[in-house]
C-alpha cells in the first residue's frame, strides 16, 4: 500500500469517526410525542415513592450543542422571554436558579411546556412539535448550568447581565419549591 493510499485511508477513517452532533432537519409531526411519566413531588401513597418512567430522550437533547442552540432560538421565537425575562423571572418564575416548583429534570420541564401549569403557564400541546419542546427544555436546563459546558450555547451579549450558559456554575434543582439549604 502506497503512502498516499494510507494517508487517504487515514483521512477517511478520521471523518467517519467524527460524530460531534447529530442533526435532524425535519421535525416529527405534532401528533407524535414521547410518553414520560414524571413525578412532581416525592410524595405518594404507601411505603414506596412515586413511579417514574422516562424514555432517556432527554440526554439526547441535553448533550447536543445543535439541539441546545435550536432551543435557545425557539425560546425567543415562542416569547418565553415575555414571562421569564431571559431566565431571570418576571411574571413567570426564574429559570436560572436552583428552585424548581414542578421539578428540574428535563422530563419535568417538557411536561410543564407541553401541559402548562396553573396560574399562567399555557399548554403548548399540539402547537409545538415534540422535538422542539425537548429543545426548549434542554435550553432551559442550560440556563442553570445543568448541561455539559461544551454543549451549552453562548450568550447574547445584549440580553444577559450574567455569564453565558456555557460559563454558568451548576445549580442542581431543588424539587418541591423549597428554598435550597444554605
Amino acid at each position: 500500500m502506497s503512502a498516499l493510499a494510507r494517508l487517504l485511508l487515514l483521512v477517511l477513517l478520521a471523518f467517519a469517526g467524527c460524530q460531534r452532533e447529530e442533526r435532524s432537519f425535519r421535525a416529527d409531526p405534532v401528533a407524535t410525542e414521547s410518553i414520560e411519566k414524571v413525578a412532581l413531588v416525592p410524595l405518594s401513597p404507601g411505603p414506596s415513592g412515586p413511579v417514574t418512567d422516562t424514555s432517556g430522550k432527554g440526554k439526547e437533547y441535553e448533550n447536543n450543542a445543535y439541539h441546545l442552540a435550536q432551543g435557545k432560538t425557539l425560546y425567543k421565537w415562542m416569547n418565553c422571554n415575555g414571562c421569564h425575562a431571559n431566565g431571570g423571572g418576571g411574571s413567570g418564575p426564574a429559570l436560572i436558579d436552583d428552585l424548581w416548583i414542578y421539578g428540574g429534570s428535563i422530563e419535568n420541564i417538557v411536561q410543564t411546556i407541553r401541559e402548562g401549569r396553573p396560574n399562567g403557564m399555557p399548554s403548548f400541546r399540539g402547537k409545538i412539535p415534540d422535538d422542539q419542546i425537548w429543545q426548549i427544555a434542554g435550553f432551559v436546563r442550560s440556563m442553570s448550568g445543568n448541561v455539559p459546558k461544551d454543549a451549552a450555547p453562548g450568550r447574547d451579549d445584549a440580553l444577559h447581565p450574567r455569564p453565558a450558559e456555557n460559563r454558568t456554575p451548576e445549580f442542581p434543582p431543588v424539587s418541591g419549591g423549597a428554598p435550597p439549604p444554605r
